[in-house]
């Protein structure tokens, strides 16, 4: 997941966030709060189980059955077994033909928690520690708040629910897609817009932050084989070193951000594990360099794998060694488009006040699966606010972290108020 956003805002208490104009900004307004506060104990019940019993990718097999329990409980119509066996979809129906979908990811890390709540993970190893366990809260409240309004009165639009495994490397958001997430194939008609939120510890609690165009980076991964000539150390005259050849690689390899990217742009390159030897008296034969590259446009994407190859095999060469370069695209750029963006905006700002909702600054080099979401469809990412004033928040992927429960409230209510919207056109 993404590194930190940084967005300013001013602190305040969750029970002010909203003036009573801003309340009936839609028709629906009043109910949709109201069913919110009515099931938020049960979420936060949720939320905690969740976090509890972590599965990382491709394991969710508790986590999705709970959600199905509470989506059958709710009457809701949902089809699973998805994306190798965890992933779910879910619909309402609704008076337009086109639906809008909304997502949450599932599942958790391996990490050790140490937050010390009461709810802590009782699986060594397994944490909830990038907040999964409250984006899926979120989303089976919003669900919940829907098909109450829905049994009422047919809601503006169908919505489809997409709870999504394996967002942390293991790209279950591209399997979603590919297994008819999107294209009414699995469970009602096609989707028009989808969104998504992801719980921010930089942004004060009850903040909503966005942007339009790229949010998050296109995140890769590269392997480095280098291939030497092995000796006896106390003759390295006889060998073609691959770990000094590794090492001078390294080197080489923090001139292509350096040089060959605009100054105004922005690329990572990250080599992260270094493999090779096993005795202190050998030099070995081979050594492997792994890695990950980033980029915000798909020509700098390609400029940097261009630039990782020429640089591995020449600075090799120069060495008497070979390198063998396999690049590996993992996660393309998220983009935001910029009518999602606008939508989602000026619907936050009915919801909850103009001065709740900032503008990320800039985009973040960290990853998102969501971007295969994107790229089918008009898309908006955004960030929901974690941090307590006065309080330091734990960063994601920290094994203190721990999704603020106060966030579920305006998460759930905000996912309905765009649910509810009539269309997605102007």
């Amino acid at each position: 997941m993404p590194d930190a956003w940084h967005a300013v805002s001013p602190h305040f208490e969750n029970k002010q966030m909203v003036s009573p104009a801003n309340q009936h900004g839609h028709p629906l307004a009043h109910a949709i709060r109201t069913l919110v506060n009515e099931e938020l104990p049960r979420l936060i019940e949720l939320r905690h189980d969740l976090h509890m019993h972590p599965e990382i990718g491709y394991e969710e097999v508790r986590t999705s059955g709970v959600v199905l329990r509470e989506l059958s409980n709710a009457g809701i119509a949902h089809v699973a077994g998805l994306a190798g066996g965890t992933g779910i979809l879910a619909h309402i129906p609704g008076a337009a033909p086109r639906a809008i979908a909304l997502r949450a990811d599932m599942d958790a890390l391996p990490i050790q928690e140490r937050s010390g709540c009461s709810w802590a993970s009782k699986t060594p190893n397994r944490m909830h520690a990038c907040g999964h366990d409250g984006h899926t809260a979120v989303l089976v409240g919003a669900a919940r708040v829907l098909g109450r309004l829905a049994a009422q009165s047919p809601l503006p639009r169908p919505v489809t629910f997409v709870f999504q495994p394996a967002e942390e490397g293991g790209g279950g958001g591209k399997r979603m897609v590919d297994e008819g997430a999107l294209d009414g194939t699995r469970i009602g008609p096609p989707t028009e817009e989808i969104f998504a939120l992801h719980g921010w510890p930089d942004l004060p609690i009850g903040t909503i932050a966005t942007r339009r165009g790229a949010v998050m980076a296109a995140s890769d991964r590269f392997e480095i084989h280098v291939i030497g000539r092995g000796s006896h150390a106390a003759w390295p005259h006889h060998s073609a070193d691959p770990v000094l050849c590794s090492a001078a690689i390294i080197t080489a390899m923090q001139s292509i951000v350096a040089r060959n990217i605009d100054p105004l742009d922005s690329a990572v390159v990250s080599i992260t594990v270094i493999e090779s030897g096993s005795a202190f008296n050998v030099i070995p034969d081979r050594a492997v360099l792994k890695g990950t590259y980033r980029s915000l446009s798909e020509a700098t994407r390609s400029m940097l794998e261009r630039r990782i190859t020429e640089v591995a095999e020449g600075v090799a060469r120069a060495h008497g060694c070979e390198a063998r370069c396999e690049l590996l695209r993992c996660y393309p750029v998220t983009a935001n488009d910029d009518g999602a963006v606008e939508r989602f905006e000026q619907v936050a700002r009915e919801t909850f006040g103009a001065d709740r909702v900032d503008t990320l600054p800039a985009p973040v080099m960290g990853g998102e699966d969501f971007a295969f979401y994107g790229a089918r469809i008009p898309s908006c990412y955004w960030a929901l606010g974690l941090a307590r004033p006065g309080t330091p928040f734990p960063a994601l992927h920290a094994p203190d972290f721990d999704f603020n429960d106060d966030a579920i409230a305006i998460g759930v209510e905000l996912m309905c108020r765009l649910a509810v919207r009539e269309t997605a056109l102007r």
